[in-house]
């Protein structure tokens, strides 16, 4: 049976119905409340009907930081076509995202004043359930051993910074750049085992850009974890952000376009690149309005949906 888990600054709450009811717990940190599963549970068995509407509460981001924060690249067969690569030769692969970064489901998303290429990018996120050593191989079947419950993630992410410097880090790592919530929804193994019917979708101001299932992920949750542990320890509390799907503002140039850019030098290339992107409407301007929202409908979950505004700094 899956549990909503909100936080506010006020402590832990449970969600149900719409209605908040407090956790009896002396945890501050969300590894701390994974430990403390009988106060979750006990709150689940006796919702608070009096208790203070979810909507009324200013709910903080239920992964709490310090924390690792990893993160899946173009993992969804539609982003991977969006991006111009081939879907079926896509490896697993990893970057981080300083913990820093995190926000509540509804804090501001703050560009940075050099930023002009704003992009979102909707994300199912796995809370990691107990310490994952080098070498752990995750079967699917012992996938609930390792993760413990899901999170609604939006990676943000600066495309002018992460194509001018060529990596991630940086891109994807300012203030605000990764909403988390609204809530941590604890999952059991028959919850995973349908995760492919996850839902995953992304608005801005109204308008539907991202709709996908995890049925599109390229390497699923289990794959994903045992290829980290190749060379990432992680800990109970910890966050794996598991790819977005197609839809984002950033897409390659079509072949013919890229095998004529392919003439011209790195410099040039960026130039023209650079050129075409600034006219795509589809970046995120200051007060636009992402909503992000993941279900399982088909077993009544529902992570909750997280609204941001952009601000510029």
């Amino acid at each position: 049976m899956s549990v909503n888990v909100a936080r506010t600054a006020g402590g832990w709450w449970v969600e149900a119905a719409g209605r908040l009811t407090r956790i009896a717990t002396s945890a501050a940190t969300t590894r701390e409340l994974l430990a403390d599963r009988a106060a979750v549970e006990a709150a689940a068995a006796s919702p608070d009907p009096d208790g203070p509407a979810a909507g009324a509460e200013v709910l903080l981001s239920p992964v709490t930081t310090p924390a690792r924060v990893v993160a899946q690249m173009v993992n969804y067969r539609s982003h991977s076509l969006d991006s111009g690569f081939d879907p079926d030769r896509v490896p697993a692969a990893f970057f981080r995202k300083a913990s820093g970064s995190v926000s509540g489901p509804g804090a501001d998303i703050v560009r940075p004043e050099h930023v002009g290429f704003l992009d979102y990018e909707v994300e199912l996120g796995l809370v990691i359930a107990r310490r994952l050593e080098i070498g752990t191989v995750v079967d699917p079947g012992l996938l609930p051993r390792y993760v413990a419950g899901l999170v609604v993630t939006n990676d943000v992410s600066a495309r002018d910074v992460q194509l001018t410097k060529t990596q991630f880090y940086e891109a994807k790592s300012y203030p605000t750049f990764t909403p988390v919530g609204p809530y941590l929804t604890l999952v059991d193994a028959d919850d995973l085992a349908v995760l492919d019917e996850v839902r995953l979708t992304l608005s801005v101001n109204g308008v539907q850009r991202q709709d996908s299932t995890v049925a599109d992920m390229l390497v699923k949750p289990a794959a994903a974890l045992t290829a980290l542990a190749r060379f990432q320890t992680m800990e109970a509390g910890d966050l794996l952000l598991t790819g977005t799907p197609g839809g984002t503002a950033l897409k390659a140039p079509p072949p013919l376009v890229n095998r004529l850019a392919g003439l011209l030098s790195p410099a040039k290339r960026l130039e023209i690149f650079f050129k075409r992107q600034a006219t795509n409407p589809r970046y995120l301007q200051d007060g636009d309005v992402v909503a992000a929202s993941i279900t399982l409908p088909g077993r009544g979950l529902d992570l909750g949906t997280q609204t941001n505004v952009v601000r510029a700094k």
